[in-house]
């Protein structure tokens, strides 16, 4: 859609739903509070309902409290903020979900009043997301999106933190569920498109013709390429590390069990002239700190705020995304393309043939290998600590990558488009059936 044509289209009303919102520092509310500021530059009126902010520490963050519901108006909608429950244990899988379902009950609430919208965007994880996503569309009589951030509860399966059959059989259940109630379901990857279009073809027949062609749409993350630029490596926050000028190998992200980080210990122990960061909190850290031990070129640092976001990327000289084997078709990190804003190279361990390789290869910013073999990684990481020219021109390679195909306002665009073709097919369908009686 060019910006000419925009022009004379009338704005859209719409309604977000999503569980984190700036000032909160979880990565997907980035995405989308970038998203929703695009939309608003090009005109259009957006109505938030989101979690008060609380990621960092997993708790409310100080000068939150005290209501369970805050609205304010802004001068291009308004950003309505409800209890998140969040607990203190991230490993308990039934305190989060009771903590999703109080936020859902609360945002769902809030989510139903304000009139009509022309169309409904609901962003996953929480699963739940998309049957309080398809109320508001019900009540407020608008086309739903559902953007999928991560396959749930695929990658719980595959991790094991999910092993109740009765549960993963209510977890599938809710997903198909959520699927079938959306006018349309945006992935970041044709790996994740595939796995949810799976999940929603076998019993979508004859009954969904009148639907779109095709209900799965894959509209990747962007970067904040104006916000992420390539900075000098000698950062302060090696000083607060306590880090020289040696090479620095980082990790910058969740500290989970899905990540496969035990493989930055045993490039660690192998390569010891180089430091190697961890840096971000998760269920994963006590035992990855335990298990480091003894490693003195080995450092831990928690979640920096959003403004050092650029600083922290430039700390390191080679950074790593790792996932476990499986996860590369459910999940695609997004720390992958700051990264490359970042103008650094990458080292990926991550499933062959999926997003994050794919983009390695075709931007020429990093190599991928295998996931959980710790060999094949320690072989990429030396390759690249020991070639500081092929380093450089991997992160000139993945910054001019970005630039190009990751930029907030053609997502932004994206989205748009989607919600005014889904406006003219329900209208179509409206036309149709009143010619019929």
């Amino acid at each position: 859609m060019t910006t000419a044509t925009r022009k004379f289209e009338r704005p859209l009303r719409l309604a977000v739903l999503c569980p984190h919102f700036e000032p909160d520092t979880a990565p997907t509310g980035a995405v989308m509070t970038r998203i929703v500021r695009e939309l608003v530059a090009a005109g259009h009126e957006v109505h938030v309902i989101t979690a008060l902010p609380w990621y960092r520490n997993h708790a409310i963050e100080p000068g939150w409290g005290g209501r369970w519901i805050r609205r304010e108006t802004t001068s291009w909608g308004s950003i309505t903020r409800v209890h998140p429950f969040p607990g203190n244990d991230k490993a308990n899988l039934l305190r989060r979900a009771l903590g999703f379902v109080g936020f859902s009950a609360l945002a769902g609430w809030c989510g139903i009043r304000g009139g009509r919208v022309d169309g409904v965007l609901s962003m996953s994880p929480p699963l739940t997301n998309g049957l309080i996503g398809w109320t508001i569309k019900v009540v407020r009589r608008a086309p739903l999106v559902f953007n999928i951030q991560d396959v749930f509860p695929d990658a719980a399966i595959e991790t094991g933190a999910i092993t109740n059959p009765r549960l993963i059989s209510f977890a599938f259940w809710l997903e198909r569920v959520s699927y079938r109630r959306a006018d349309a379901v945006t992935v970041l990857s044709t790996d994740l498109g595939e796995n949810v279009d799976a999940k929603i073809r076998p019993r979508d027949g004859a009954k969904n013709a009148s639907r779109p062609a095709e209900r799965v749409r894959v509209i990747p993350n962007f970067v904040l390429t104006d916000e992420i630029r390539p900075l000098d490596r000698l950062t302060r926050y090696r000083e607060e590390l306590g880090i020289g000028d040696e090479p620095v190998v980082l990790y910058a992200g969740n500290v989970g069990f899905s990540q496969s980080l035990e493989l930055m210990l045993h490039a660690a122990r192998a390569l010891p002239h180089a430091t190697f960061v961890i840096n971000g909190d998760g269920v994963a850290k006590a035992s990855l700190t335990s298990a480091a031990a003894g490693l003195a070129n080995v450092r831990f640092g928690g979640y920096q705020p959003m403004d050092r976001l650029a600083e922290v990327l430039a700390t390191g000289d080679i950074h790593v995304v790792a996932l476990k084997a499986g996860l590369g078709r459910v999940s695609v990190p997004s720390k992958t393309y700051s990264i490359l804003a970042a103008g650094r190279p990458v080292v990926a361990a991550i499933d062959p043939g999926t997003e994050v390789p794919r983009i390695l290869a075709g931007s020429g910013a990093g190599i991928a290998v295998a996931p959980d073999e710790p060999a094949a990684f320690i072989d990429a990481v030396a390759a690249l600590l020991a070639d500081p020219a092929r380093r450089e021109a991997m992160g000139h390679a993945g910054r001019a990558w970005v630039e190009h195909a990751a930029s907030p306002a053609s997502v932004a665009i994206a989205y748009e488009a989607l919600f005014r073709e889904l406006a003219a097919a329900r209208t179509g369908r409206r036309g149709n059936g009143r010619r019929r009686q």
